[in-house]
């Protein structure tokens, strides 16, 4: 390992160490469940933060939730003012650090395809699922410009990112992708073009690994959770030649509790459930108003709810409800807790004052946003740290890293990509 390598595995680890110890001390702020909350549950250690957010008026709150940089601006000053009032030796400018987004990739000004054959090959992907796709294609292609490998489509689903890449390069594609129906149709298209691209229908988990080589390039593009993992640890164990993959919904793994890959990420002190890693993947910035006040309806309908369902059974428990049609919003709240309570096996009483029940739903909204957008401070730099676990455990394995951004958080927040060769 050169110098130069060396002093980059170290930036990776000390970014990481550095996150990892904001991360703890500030984990009452951010490693909460607000719809189990009656009041903000850190409001006593930090009260100038709570008079800042009780502060905001409610119309501010999704303005605010989109730019980072404003809720930064917003809520800094006043927790800063907390930290120094009871002595926290918090590395606050670390928030401000992650302001500034990943560098982008490597810019080409090559073409992948022709204006004839693109528009044959976006047809019936929806606009920024097809932006992305070029824009990861892209990315990958000028990390590894002189690259003639195989690649191997992880999780493929119908092969649209496999497509692109076997038109583009001309390299064989192996598209991996356990529902047979998606398959299907990624044949007729590859067929149609004569393209080198197969289709296996497999399961990642149980039959992915055989599919693994160490001449190859492993892509994945928004993999969830334990699948883009086991991809890591198959690839790292086959001594996969090269790698590029963009995570996402780190939460849906089949563990409770979140296992890091990388040696220093296992020393953490951190313990993150699945819901703790839900946080980084509650950014959305292309949510349109209507949906917005579908949700914000939503909330407080469960919560209103919650509060019936607590008088009932005596209980102070949440109790969480199935998810619901959109179309049901549009009825009334008392058929919305009859509903719920039929789904959760309830028998209401007669004399249910729902207007009053409706009323304390939303001043518990109310509360669960502020909860809520105070953890969301909080959610680039779990992020970055998970990603840097990924980084580091690639390393540890004799990979070169580079961790970047494949596109604009306008098409889409999970735009992180990690490129990774065999030294």
């Amino acid at each position: 390992m050169t110098q130069q390598q060396k002093m980059k595995t170290q930036d990776f680890k000390t970014q990481w160490a550095s996150i990892d110890a904001l991360l703890y001390q500030s984990r009452d702020l951010w490693q909460v469940m607000a719809f189990h909350s009656d009041a903000l549950p850190w409001q006593n250690r930090f009260p100038a933060l709570a008079k800042r957010v009780w502060k905001l008026e409610d119309i501010q709150l999704d303005t605010l939730d989109k730019s980072p940089k404003d809720l930064l601006s917003a809520l800094l000053p006043a927790l800063q003012e907390d930290c120094r009032q009871f002595d926290l030796s918090w590395d606050l400018s670390l928030l401000s650090q992650l302001l500034i987004p990943l560098e982008p990739s490597i810019k080409s000004d090559s073409v992948l395809l022709s204006s004839r054959d693109e528009a044959h090959f976006s047809a019936h992907i929806k606009g920024r699922k097809w932006q992305q796709i070029t824009a990861f294609s892209q990315a990958v292609f000028n990390a590894l410009s002189s690259c003639q490998l195989p690649v191997l489509e992880w999780c493929a689903g119908k092969g649209h990112l496999g497509r692109l890449m076997a038109k583009a390069k001309g390299v064989s594609v192996l598209s991996l992708e356990w529902q047979d129906s998606l398959c299907q149709a990624g044949i007729t298209f590859a067929q149609k073009w004569a393209l080198p691209q197969t289709f296996i229908c497999a399961d990642a988990f149980a039959e992915g690994r055989d599919y693994v080589k160490e001449k190859q390039l492993a892509v994945a593009l928004h993999a969830c959770g334990d699948l883009h993992i086991n991809l890591l640890q198959s690839a790292t164990e086959r001594h996969t030649q090269a790698i590029a993959l963009s995570p996402c919904c780190y939460h849906l793994i089949k563990e409770k509790v979140y296992q890091p890959l990388s040696q220093q990420a296992q020393m953490s002190h951190l313990q993150l459930s699945r819901h703790d890693l839900q946080l980084p993947l509650q950014h959305s910035v292309i949510a349109s108003e209507k949906h917005n006040d579908y949700r914000l309806k939503e909330i407080a309908w469960r919560l209103g709810f919650d509060t019936l369902q607590k008088q009932i059974r005596g209980r102070h428990d949440y109790l969480p409800v199935p998810s619901m049609k959109q179309s049901q919003l549009n009825g009334t709240f008392s058929e919305f807790c009859w509903w719920a309570a039929t789904q959760k096996g309830l028998v209401l009483p007669d004399n249910v004052n729902f207007d009053a029940l409706l009323d304390q739903g939303y001043e518990r909204q109310r509360l669960t946003r502020r909860i809520d957008l105070v953890a969301h401070l909080f959610r680039g730099l779990l992020e970055r740290w998970l990603l840097l676990d990924r980084v580091c455990f690639l390393q540890e394995a004799d990979y070169q890293v580079h961790l970047s951004r494949f596109c604009d958080v306008s098409i889409t927040p999970r735009n992180a990509l990690i490129m990774a060769s065999r030294r």
